[in-house]
């Protein structure tokens, strides 16, 4: 297990909320201020062409204000795909722009309502390998949403990927219902992490973390960055954003 896993806090909520009304409240820079003062390492976002929460001058925004703070990450996820839209320039248009430190690549069609599966390589593989290249070229990390899958992860690595990002949905369900299979399943990842560690990629894991199954998750093995935004944003609402960046990075490190 990795001594220490990065907090990257994901403001995709920040911005849905501040989109329901017009104007810049609440702002989506002074949020993201916020979780790197209380000690987050990173920032993501996932803008998706329905611009449903995060936009791509939020994008813009954010890169501004990460771009000269040393040692502090900014990640962009979305579909590489996602051409232009109305507002939206497409996904790797938007990279090309703002350059962030990390791009993950996720496959999700523009009306899923989240992410909720990893990449097929057997079927995507050819195609993203040039994307991956491209991304390299402009100095971005590259990392795969994936499955818990070793056969997949040993994919990821031939076309090219720099980390991989688990999808940790299943787990967190299994966790929530204190499910028979939970530790079946939680074997899944940590073989996936041993994998991931043998074939030389990074492992990152995002999707329905808290503050609850968090713990037990770091136990996967070289576990370099966690990405939480949905969890760590309601429980910002009853203790304040500051404090629920604290304590999800006090797990990150401990």
């Amino acid at each position: 297990m990795s001594n220490t896993t990065a907090l990257s806090v994901n403001l995709n909520k920040i911005a849905l909320i501040r989109n329901s009304r017009e104007g810049d409240y609440p702002s989506i820079v002074k949020h993201a201020q916020i979780c790197l003062d209380a000690g987050a390492e990173g920032i993501t976002v996932h803008p998706r062409p329905d611009q449903r929460h995060i936009r791509p001058a939020d994008v813009f925004d954010l890169a501004k204000l990460v771009a000269p703070i040393q040692g502090i990450e900014f990640n962009v996820e979305g579909n590489p795909f996602a051409g232009p839209q109305e507002g939206y320039p497409g996904f790797m248009q938007l990279i090309e722009q703002t350059r962030p430190d990390q791009a993950t690549l996720v496959p999700d069609s523009d009306d899923q309502l989240t992410s909720d599966h990893g990449f097929d390589l057997t079927k995507t593989g050819d195609k993203l390998k040039p994307i991956i290249d491209q991304l390299h070229a402009w100095d971005c990390r590259v990392s795969l949403f994936m499955d818990p899958d070793v056969e997949q992860i040993k994919l990821a690595k031939a076309i090219g990927a720099d980390r991989i990002e688990l999808y940790t949905g299943p787990y967190a369900a299994a966790y929530r219902q204190r499910s028979d299979d939970l530790d079946n399943l939680f074997e899944q990842y940590y073989r996936a992490g041993e994998a991931a560690a043998e074939l030389g990629l990074g492992l990152n894991a995002g999707h329905d973390l808290d503050l609850d199954n968090l713990g037990r998750f770091r136990q996967v093995p070289n576990l370099l960055e966690v990405s939480i935004g949905h969890a760590l944003t309601v429980d910002s609402i009853a203790m304040g954003m500051s404090e629920a960046v604290k304590r999800y990075h006090h797990i990150c490190q401990n």
